[in-house]
This record gives structure tokens, sequence and C-alpha cells, in this order.
């Protein structure tokens, strides 16, 4: 099997969030298809706005930008705030323009595994989709499953397991197809 690379990126700032739940998991399922993860969450994301004219980028900054440089395949998880992507994971993703000129630029050739999760099916949904969006402009392979995870009948038990056996399916299925998509694209790479 080829060794894959995956970056779980995303969360709030609120320590054991629904979102960062749920990253584990899918982290988990791609840990479990055979992939060597990294996780960035969380405080790892309280960057400075970005700013494409100040060239000097802060250390977490770039320690961001060279793990998704060097990766197979990124999951980005976010929680529905007011119906979209976060502030921090957005802001996350505008320092990926620091990969413009790369030649894997933005996230070309990668697999990208998306989550949303929201209390509530329509800032799931439509986090979901502004994800999906994102990821196409990056120039990313977004998996054909993503999961619009609604936390109001709780996905989530008090210690932070999954308790939805639908929610976990479709989480553990998204690390799986991320690494898959990386192993086949790892394979058209290296030819017969």
């Amino acid at each position: 099997m080829t060794a894959v690379s995956v970056v779980g990126i995303g969360g709030s700032l609120r320590a054991d969030s629904q979102s960062e739940r749920a990253l584990r998991i899918v982290l988990a399922g791609a840990e479990d298809a055979g992939a060597k993860i990294t996780t960035i969450t969380g405080a790892d994301l309280v960057l400075p706005f970005y700013d494409p004219a100040i060239p000097d980028r802060p250390p977490a900054a770039r320690h961001l930008v060279d793990e998704i440089r060097h990766a197979d395949g990124v999951v980005l998880v976010s929680p529905g705030y007011h119906g979209t992507v976060s502030g921090l994971v957005k802001n996350a993703l505008d320092y990926l323009e620091d990969l413009r000129d790369d030649p894997r630029p933005y996230l070309d050739g990668r697999a990208v595994g998306l989550i949303a999760t929201a209390t509530g099916w329509q800032a799931t949904v439509s986090t979901l989709m502004s994800l999906r969006a994102a990821v196409h402009a990056l120039r990313g392979w977004p998996t054909p499953m993503g999961a619009a995870i609604n936390t109001a009948g709780g996905a989530f038990d008090n210690r932070g397991e999954c308790i939805d056996p639908a929610a976990r399916f479709q989480l553990e299925l998204v690390g799986r197809q991320v690494v898959e998509f990386a192993r086949m694209r790892a394979a058209l790479a290296v030819g017969p």
C-alpha cells in the first residue's frame, strides 16, 4: 500500500467542540486506512488575518502552509456559523494563497474530505456547500461523501463519543475516501 499523509484542519476555539470531535473520527478513519495524520485545530488556527501584502508569516501560518504543501489529502471541518464557514477556518484557507506558485498550487491534486457541524440542517448543509465551493476554487478534489452532522439530535455524548451510527459511518467513510483517492492519485503519478 502507498503511504499517504492527511492533514486535518478545523474545529473551533472551544475545547472539544462538536466539529473537533467530528474531525477526530474522520482522521481515525483515515488512520485506519493507513494514513499518517496531522491535526491542526483550535488554538493552532489563531492566525492574524491573511494579508497578501505582508510576506512575513507567523510560525503557525508557516506550519499550516507547509503541512498542506506536503499532504496527499486534507480534511476540512467547520462549525456552521450563521449558515457558513467559521472565520477561523476561512482565514486558514486564505493562507493557502501562499501555495499559488508551488508545483502543486493550492489544493491541486489533493483529496479533500469535507465536514460541517451545526445545530440544525440549514446551517449544516449550507456550511458544507460553502466548504465544497472553496475547495473547488482551490483546485482540490472533494471526496464523493461530505458529512453534514446535525448536532441538534445529540450526535455526541458528554465524553465526545459519536453516538449516532449514521453520523459515525459518514465521518469514517470520508476519512477512508481521502486515503483511497490519495493512493489512486499517487499510483497515477508513478504510472504502470
